[in-house]
């Protein structure tokens, strides 16, 4: 059983947030996506985030949850330039600028919260879901490289 101090408590709150609003993010997006590798991937990356939702209520509850291998190991990789319509690529874009942003601040959220917890294993918890948040970024990132929108 872990016990968190009120200062924890109050930042999984925060984190759990972004990891939702991430989520939602995610969803909203793979549907308004006109590439199917990227609506493939932000419906993956969504997943990915309602599991670190996951993980972070049960630190809440006071459990320590089993962490296993990188999430990012069964997400999309070795995207193809998709070519798509002048239109639907600026959409694209700008679908992409948007959550690569929230990858961003993901992960540094989850960075200055390390710190704030006194449990080495919690701290752990929270390192390997950041490391995931960043592994998001790169796919992003990977995927506007190849179809021309990362500069």
């Amino acid at each position: 059983m872990i016990r968190l101090s009120q200062k924890e408590t109050a930042l999984l709150k925060d984190l759990k947030d972004q990891e939702q609003l991430c989520a939602d993010k995610y969803t909203r997006h793979a549907s308004c996506a006109g590439d199917p590798q990227l609506k493939n991937l932000f419906t993956q990356l969504a997943q990915n985030e309602l599991q670190h939702l996951q993980t972070l209520s049960e630190l809440e509850q006071g459990t320590l949850p089993q962490m296993g291998g990188s999430g990012g190991s069964q997400l999309p990789t070795g995207f193809s330039d998709a070519r798509a319509d002048a239109a639907d690529q600026k959409e694209d874009r700008y679908l992409c600028t948007d959550v690569l942003a929230g990858e961003k601040h993901a992960s540094h959220l989850y960075d200055t919260c390390v710190f704030e917890f006194k449990d080495t294993r919690v701290r752990d918890v929270l390192n390997h879901i950041q490391k995931e948040e960043q592994e998001h970024g790169k796919l992003i990132y990977d995927y506007m490289s190849v179809n021309g929108m990362y500069n």
